[in-house]
Parts: C-alpha cells; structure tokens; sequence
C-alpha cells in the first residue's frame, strides 16, 4: 500500500498546478492520470501553441449557476502570476487579438515547465493508472483501488476535467465522484463548439464552405464580434465558438454580417444619387457574392440601386444585418473545447476548492460548473483553481 498526504486526479493543467503548490509546501503529492503522458490537452490546445491566459481576466468571461464562484481564485493568482511563471521559465510568447498569450514554439514549453517544477517539488506523477474504486476510509482520508494497486491519502483532488475531446480521453470520472459523495452536479453540455446546419439551411450554404467574414453574433442578451466561418456542416470561427457555450437547442441565433455599416443608409444615398449599380455588385464591395446570393431573392439582388423601394431597401438590411440561424445541433464533446456544466460551485469554497461536505475531498480545473470564453480563459481557471487548493490540501 502507497500512502501520501495528497493525491491529484488528473496531470492536466489545474492538477499539475495544485501539485506544484502542494509539493512546494512540503506535502508529499501523487498524482494519477489514466493516459499515456500527462498534460495532453494542454499539448493539443491553441494549435500546439497553447493560448495559456489573457491580458483581461474577469468574472464576466466565464458562465457558471454561481457568477461569483470563481472571483476569488482570479484574485488570488491571476494572469499576471502565471504570466510571471511563463517569464521565469524564459518561454517565448507573444499577443495576439482581444488581449489573447500564446506560445512562441510550442504548447511543450508550457508542459516542460509545469513537469520541471513537479521534479522540483518532489511529485510523483503515475500514468496509465486507471481508477476503480475511491472512498473513504473509516480511520480518514481516502483510499483508492487503482489499476496500479491501492493508494492511500489525506486528502484527494479531482482534476479530471469535462467531457470535450474524448480523443484525448475525457470521462465523467469527476462528475461519478461528486455524485457518489452527494455533490450536486449541474447537466453538462458542449461548449466552445461548432453549430450544425437544420436540413434546409444545410442545401443552400453547404456548398459555401470555406467562407469567412467579420460579424457580430447575438443570443440572449450576449454579444460577440469575431470572424464567423461557414463549413460543409454548419458554422465555426470565434463568433459562434463563443456564443455556443451560450446557445440551446431549438432557438435562433441573430448574426449581423456587417457591423461596421448601415446598409439602409447606404442604399438610400445611392438611391438618392441615382445609382445605376446593381444590387448584387453594390454589395458584393462588403460580402462575397456566393453568400449573397444564398441569402437573398436573385430578382431583389438584380434590380438598380436607383430603383430599390423603401421595402427592398429594408429587407436587404435585415437580412444581412439580422441573418437569424437556428442551429440543428452542435458538433458535440468530440470537437467541443470545454464542457458547460458540472460539480455545483454552491458545494465548494470558493477559497480552497474544498468540498464543503466531505472534508479534505476537492475539485479544480473543467468539472466544475466554471466555464471560460475563448481567448486563455478555461486555462486561467485551471491555474487559479489549481493555485488556491494546492495552498490547503
């Protein structure tokens, strides 16, 4: 039997985190993870350049039942903390759009940091470890029947993350563990996702992939400005990653396609200066002309500027600056950046990450009900969360 003061869940981003802080306070820190190498999501993320925070990091870029849940961790190792850990490791990064840090290599320097750092700190990180059984033992602590033989701690810290990129082996491991302690776990879903075209849709834009333009995307009262693109099976890009973690199935989205003008002004002076332009070339100066004529009645799109009504005129611009969508579905965990949901932050301090029923048992990281925008969010969380629980466990 293998006994430790802590045991880690998961070598991803927040459980190498807490492994760190833990093993820098002089706890003894085994950390578990059933895959073949640790931190595998962070290897694959941003592109294998790893966007590992932002410059504007606030409680409004992530969604949880409890918007407050998350301030204190922020607060108490923020960006410019890790950014400070990335500098110590002489890491190369640069900025790029909305305030966004990635690597200047690779995703690997950030990994070989974190790793560097659990040598340091004396942590043992055990791989293709599978878990059968954890529970509580009567004497304290917790005791775990692995793959690997049992294993014995203190304290145990789940950082299993969600369900997004199953490839990389995600599993509802966190959330089975919540629930067999009476932890409360919100239903989860896709986020950070490409949506699916209806049927209908699917004939007439399919054929457009590959397009991509500048928009503003709306849905219940959020609102994002980023590059929309169209695929063979629906619509991607940051605009509509952003918003999916917001959408639900069977509402409509509102995409502006130009945001940056009035077309109804804009149709109104050339119709004033007597334009002999058509419509469809008129516009093809702000939108390709495939998408224009997917979205509007060839006849309207051949008719003169000069001779448009005042109804043509407004139903070109609430078409393109109001194309409402309603998606068919979402891709699912399988391309699915984050998952929307899981362990209730109402049963964790919001200080240590502990659970507040089942004393010395904590969750960090994606399975909780924290969910980032796009932009180094998801990863800030991780090492926030990470952080504070590796100061208590």
């Amino acid at each position: 039997m293998d006994s430790s003061n802590v045991i880690i869940i998961g070598a991803g981003a927040s459980g190498l985190m807490c492994a760190i802080e833990a093993g820098k306070r002089g706890r003894k820190v085994r950390v578990l993870d059933h895959a073949n190498r640790p931190g595998k999501k962070i290897l694959m993320s941003g592109g294998g350049r790893c966007n590992f925070t932002n410059y504007s990091i606030e409680a409004e870029n992530y969604i949880s039942h409890n918007p407050h849940f998350c301030k204190s961790a922020l607060s108490r190792f923020t960006q410019w903390d890790f950014i400070d850990f990335v500098q110590r490791h002489r890491i190369p990064y640069h900025e790029r759009l909305h305030g966004q840090l990635f690597c200047d290599d690779s995703a690997k320097d950030i990994l070989n940091a974190l790793l560097a750092e659990c040598r340091q700190y004396g942590v043992l990180i055990e791989l293709n470890c599978r878990i059968d059984k954890l529970q509580a033992a009567a004497s304290g602590g917790f005791v775990l029947q692995t793959s690997l033989g049992e294993r014995r701690a203190e304290s145990v810290v789940v950082a299993s993350g969600g369900l997004s990129i199953p490839k990389m082996g995600a599993t509802p491991f966190g959330y089975r563990v919540a629930e067999q302690f009476g932890i409360k776990v919100w239903p989860t879903r896709a986020g950070l996702v490409p949506l699916t075209w209806q049927d209908d849709d699917s004939q007439r834009f399919a054929p457009l992939s590959g397009i991509a333009v500048q928009c503003r995307v709306d849905y219940g009262g959020r609102s994002f400005r980023e590059n929309l693109l169209l695929t063979h099976r629906g619509l991607s890009g940051p605009a509509i990653l952003q918003i999916s973690s917001y959408w639900r199935p069977g509402t409509e989205l509102s995409i502006d396609l130009l945001p940056d003008h009035d077309l109804g002004e804009r149709l109104r002076a050339e119709r004033s200066a007597g334009g002999k332009v058509k419509l469809l070339n008129l516009l093809g100066e702000y939108l390709p002309k495939r998408l224009l004529q997917a979205l509007l009645d060839q006849n309207l799109l051949a008719a003169v500027a000069a001779n448009c009504s005042d109804k043509q005129i407004a139903v070109v611009a609430e078409r393109l600056h109001g194309w409402r969508v309603k998606p068919n579905g979402s891709e699912g965990y399988r391309t699915a950046e984050v998952t929307v949901g899981g362990v209730d932050c109402d049963s964790v301090s919001s200080k240590t990450m502990q659970c507040l029923q089942v004393p010395d048992l904590y969750f960090v990281g994606e399975v909780l009900d924290v969910t980032g925008w796009l932009g180094g969010y998801n990863f800030q969380w991780a090492w926030s969360s990470g952080w504070c629980a590796g100061q208590y466990v």
